[in-house]
């Protein structure tokens, strides 16, 4: 039986890249407190996680009243928060001329400022516990294609916030971001929108490492980030992405 550690809140853990995360935090121990707007997700993956160690709070991280709710109910069942998985995110990729004021706003309010608003009222717990804030930024903070203008925007901003709270923080919290390319969450998802992608031959081999990248790579970045041991490390930003960033294409 794994000794339980410490305390971890994670944002859109239900779903993706969150849920398996959450479910590798577990896994080693940690006890997490999964905050998801999405309550279907959340009710969905319940059953096959340890209610002993893992708790479901319906959160709209971009509202501060739902956010301080979910917080003090978390604190309560688990005790002060270690470790925080700035992860929740809004994405939507359509023409520039096309996107809406609200599209735009609804993007930069939940993956930017709830990346913010979280860390703000987490803080002081952090601070307590000399815990540490993993940021999920993107490749797509330093390269894009067409139509992706809200989201990219969003994943700069967070690669900047990290370094911002990295400063502000010090030295009692280490902040960091991890930037992930091609991850196949397709199939990781609540029932109804769950659709295995068929990945090409072509798809994995484009990619130097040999392969699309799956939760799995992601999760274990964020493994490494919360561990104590690794306390020279705050401020960075860790790419992800099999390799693509650093690979020079030529049509």
């Amino acid at each position: 039986m794994k000794r339980v550690k410490k305390h971890v809140v994670v944002t859109g853990g239900a779903q993706g890249i969150g849920r398996v995360v959450s479910q590798e935090l577990l896994n080693n121990g940690y006890k997490v407190s999964i905050f998801d707007i999405d309550n279907e997700a959340m009710e969905e993956i319940r059953p096959h996680f340890p209610s002993r160690h893992c708790g479901f709070f319906v959160t709209d991280i971009s509202n501060e009243v739902s956010l301080r709710s979910s917080i003090r109910a978390a604190i309560k069942k688990f005790g002060p928060a270690y470790g925080l998985v700035n992860n929740a995110v809004y994405e939507i990729f359509k023409p520039m001329e096309e996107l809406t004021l609200d599209e735009w706003n609804r993007a930069i309010t939940t993956n930017l400022t709830g990346t913010f608003l979280c860390s703000k009222y987490l803080a002081p717990y952090l601070r307590e516990t000399k815990g540490a804030i993993v940021n999920m930024c993107s490749t797509r903070a330093f390269q894009s294609e067409a139509h992706t203008e809200s989201y990219s925007a969003s994943k700069g901003g967070i690669f900047s916030l990290t370094h911002a709270m990295a400063v502000s923080l010090a030295p009692d919290v280490r902040v960091n971001s991890i930037s992930p390319g091609w991850i196949d969450v397709s199939a990781i998802k609540k029932k109804k929108a769950a659709r295995q992608v068929e990945l090409t031959k072509e798809d994995h081999l484009q990619h130097p490492a040999g392969r699309v990248g799956n939760a799995l790579d992601v999760a274990r970045m964020v493994l490494f980030l919360l561990d104590a041991g690794n306390s020279f490390i705050t401020g960075q930003n860790f790419t992800v992405d099999g390799g693509m960033t650093r690979k020079m294409i030529y049509v």
